[in-house]
């Protein structure tokens, strides 16, 4: 009789141990899961700000050109209306002061883009804001996972 109730004992010990032991494992097995998505996440918000900054900066760099060579892009009179920009022309929209316009198929996938504004009312200096998207397309609308990165210049 005695070594029916210790047997009964024991079992309830081995169950709970083996619950907590179970237990244990699995908020490890969580952890070690935890790190490993944030260090994606992390991998691949890395590339995602490299596009969008090679995108602001291509914008930038391409309305730069634009205004300080003889283009004519930027004028108070006689605006050509377009930009010449890695071997394309890109129309602009506006007009004297304000010209926007958009450079797509920039980044690593090809996807990203930058929306410009050339701004020069406060003549003769110049306000370019340039900004650069990871996504987008040739139209360069952005979505929730888009990642925006903008550079200003004045001079």
């Amino acid at each position: 009789m005695m070594k029916k109730e210790k047997s009964k004992k024991n079992k309830g010990f081995v169950l709970l141990f083996t619950v907590v032991l179970s237990s244990v494992v699995f908020a490890i097995a969580l952890g070690i899961a935890n790190v490993l998505y944030k260090e994606i996440r992390f991998g691949t918000s890395a590339k995602n700000t490299n596009d969008a900054f090679f995108a602001a900066d291509t914008g930038a760099e391409c309305a730069l050109y634009n205004d300080k060579s003889t283009s004519q892009s930027f004028v108070q009179n006689g605006s050509t209306g377009t930009v010449q920009c890695m071997g394309t022309t890109i129309a602009i929209s506006g007009a004297y002061p304000v010209w926007n316009f958009i450079v797509s198929g920039l980044g690593s996938s090809g996807e990203g883009c930058a929306k410009v504004t050339v701004d020069k009312t406060f003549s003769p200096n110049t306000s370019l804001i340039s900004k650069g998207y990871n996504n987008g397309g040739s139209s360069c609308i952005q979505d929730s996972s888009s990642v925006e990165r903008q550079l200003e210049l004045n001079y």
